[in-house]
């Protein structure tokens, strides 16, 4: 559409938003275009290249930038070029080394670990035509909400998990159990 979206997409951990994330960005890149995933830690980063260049293997350009590549001339050209249709990286792709060909879609992941000023550094880097923003929480906070609330964002909810999911179990380990939880990490 020519109209951006401006969407938040709430779920669960393991209800597939990263699924959702990556379809979108293929979107973007099977029209020529690209799409950029963030996501705050590099350790979720690398995880979302992992998948990506799994499913996209040989398909289009998958490209991980963070801290430690972004100041490569591979990784800035691949990105300026458009050799790289679906980039994945941390806080690194605000720096303004990095510039896309046709950024048409942004994806932030854990949106509530970035500010209102870095989305929107990010949209800049649109060129001219203000991209898709989709941001993704498991987290339904209150800035979050007022952000729905307030912040002409639609929402969508993923209620329920793919087939085939293990449920996540949360726990409390007491300090005087750590060699307990210490042997089942184990």
């Amino acid at each position: 559409s020519e109209s951006p979206m401006a969407r938040l997409l709430q779920g669960d951990v393991g209800s597939g938003k990263t699924v959702v994330a990556l379809a979108a960005a293929a979107v973007a890149a099977g029209s020529g275009a690209q799409a950029a995933i963030l996501a705050p830690p590099e350790i979720l980063a690398q995880q979302h290249y992992k998948l990506a260049s799994k499913l996209f293997d040989g398909v289009t350009g998958v490209q991980l930038v963070v801290s430690q590549n972004s100041a490569k001339k591979e990784t800035r050209e691949a990105v300026e070029s458009g050799k790289a249709k679906i980039i994945i990286g941390t806080h690194a792709l605000f720096q303004s080394g990095i510039r896309f060909q046709r950024l048409a879609v942004v994806v932030v992941d854990e949106q509530h670990r970035f500010g209102v000023e870095q989305r929107t550094e990010m949209l800049r880097k649109g060129e001219g035509k203000t991209p898709h923003l989709l941001m993704m929480t498991a987290t339904p906070i209150p800035r979050t909400l007022a952000l729905t609330l307030y912040g002409d964002l639609d929402l969508s909810i993923l209620r329920q998990k793919p087939a085939g999911r293990r449920p996540v179990t949360t726990v409390i380990i007491q300090d005087r159990e750590r060699p307990r939880l210490y042997r089942k990490i184990r």
